[in-house]
């Protein structure tokens, strides 16, 4: 193994040294952003020196926009969607943190596709318009539970549906 060293600085303006085993430079290892062909991975973040170890982070919250796109590929063909929601743990009926009981109404999926963009002219009474190079078009899927608490709709993600305290009744 090849060894390296480099310095942090950190927002509180001191920085550490520490020393990373590593087969290969030419090819860093897990907890490195590896170039294009390798996988981002989650990792802990450096503390100063005899500050103790970090907390690890929790398991349910990693890759979650990679569980969100598999919640949306699937829920899409669904046979019986009712059966999907309970399956991934989403409650149909739920207290939020602010106390409120919240009904699940419906779940809405949209894709929106940017083909144009707009900028503002300096003191913000007119804009410019650009229509974008196929390149530059960009594709946002959007999933979104819709609740209802008793006077309005609230509209909550995956991970805010899933953090409700499901009432069972």
């Amino acid at each position: 193994m090849r060894h390296h060293s480099h310095s942090h600085a950190h927002a509180h303006a001191h920085a550490h040294s520490h020393t990373h085993d590593q087969e290969h430079l030419a090819h860093p290892g897990k907890g490195h952003n590896a170039g294009p062909s390798g996988a981002t991975q989650w990792q802990t973040p450096h503390l100063p020196e005899g500050e103790g170890q970090a907390a690890p982070i929790d398991d349910s919250q990693q890759d979650f926009d990679l569980v969100e796109t598999a919640f949306v590929e699937a829920f899409a063909v669904a046979s019986d969607p009712t059966s999907f929601l309970r399956l991934a743990g989403v409650p149909f009926t739920g207290t939020g943190a602010d106390g409120r009981v919240l009904n699940l109404l419906r779940v809405e999926q949209s894709h929106a596709t940017d083909v144009g963009s707009l900028t503002p002219h300096l003191g913000g009474e007119s804009f410019r318009y650009a229509q974008l190079p196929g390149g530059m078009t960009s594709r946002r899927n959007r999933l979104c539970f819709v609740y209802f608490d008793g006077t309005e709709t609230v509209e909550l993600s995956l991970g805010e549906a899933k953090a409700l305290s499901q009432i069972v009744g």
